[in-house]
């Protein structure tokens, strides 16, 4: 019998990337004879570089627009004649590669998004609250779909007692996701006057900028803002006792390397499957309200105006959780 060699897509974003690393890792310590190539934006390749067994082949898509620029990706990953096809992504894109792909005997298995029980989840009335099935498992789900044994670790992420070294990364994708930056402050400066160290971590210009006025509050805050590659940001994470970030990629990160995140979620909730990979569900900080959650991703603006969700989370109970 030949080896399987599976072809796997995910493109963006990066947080959903980041969350199929444990489910690919915990594939390829579960089926060791399976060869893995791993299909996703050249940008995020230091993800991967600890899953066995896998080839990263990076692209910016960029260079590959329109459908005659999807054929020519085609034309590339052909050469791995893979045995599966597994679409960890589900957009036009993909869909298109797909089609081209039914001319190979390559066998295909899908994600399937669950796109209605979210509607429901995140509807103004008759909202059903329910915790649906994780990211993780509807990764894993299209490998079994595929005729593969898989099961994924559940030993959850918990705090450590003595906690030290805390890193902080206030900032998200969408507002709507973001604990007032005001607020942050105020949380960064009173861990370090306990006399916790603080490093933060943040991108682009305007974080740059704001996380460099947070250094000079006091000696035990420290910046790395703008000053990582996404491999040294892993390895900066690595030494951290506890992550504080919202619903965001860094929450993802830090599950990746088995470090605890205390998540500070607004507009989005839990319930959608985003929850870091093994994190505890006791280190998720939020309140309960009737217009919770109001999106899947984050995306939408807060049709109260209030932003209530984020703006009663009170500082203490954050710092609370830390000292």
């Amino acid at each position: 019998m030949s080896r399987s060699k599976i072809l796997i897509f995910r493109f963006s974003s990066f947080g959903d990337v980041a969350m199929t690393v444990p489910v690919l890792k915990a594939f390829a310590n579960q089926n060791p004879n399976v060869e893995l190539i791993m299909v996703s934006n050249k940008k995020f390749k230091a993800l991967f570089e600890d899953v066995p067994n896998l080839e990263f082949y990076g692209v910016d898509l960029k260079n590959y627009k329109g459908v005659l620029g999807l054929y020519k990706l085609f034309s590339e990953l052909k050469q791995f004649k893979a045995t599966h096809l597994i679409d960890l992504h589900n957009v036009l894109r993909t869909k298109i590669l797909k089609l081209f792909f039914r001319s190979t005997s390559i066998k295909i298995n899908t994600l399937e998004k669950g796109r209605e029980e979210k509607k429901e989840l995140t509807q103004k009335k008759y909202k059903k609250l329910k915790q649906l099935k994780t990211m993780h498992e509807r990764y894993a789900d299209v490998f079994r779909e595929a005729g593969f044994t898989l099961d994924l670790p559940k030993n959850k992420i918990k705090l450590k007692k003595d906690i030290q070294n805390i890193g902080i990364a206030p900032f998200a994708r969408y507002s709507e996701k973001m604990y007032p930056i005001e607020k942050m402050k105020k949380v960064a400066l009173e861990l370090a006057k306990s006399g916790k160290n603080i490093v933060l971590f943040g991108g682009g210009d305007s974080e740059i900028s704001e996380l460099k006025t947070w250094e000079k509050l006091h000696s035990n805050i420290t910046s790395l803002a703008g000053t990582l590659s996404l491999k040294g940001e892993l390895e900066k994470i690595k030494e951290l006792d506890v992550l504080v970030s919202m619903d965001s990629a860094n929450m993802h990160l830090a599950s990746l390397l088995e470090i605890p995140c205390l998540s500070i979620w607004g507009s989005t909730h839990r319930y959608a499957g985003f929850l870091g990979f093994n994190q505890s569900e006791e280190n998720v900080i939020e309140v309960n309200l009737e217009c919770r959650p109001c999106s899947i991703f984050g995306n939408k603006t807060c049709f109260r105006g209030d932003l209530m969700c984020m703006n009663s989370i009170r500082e203490e109970e954050v710092i609370s959780k830390l000292v």
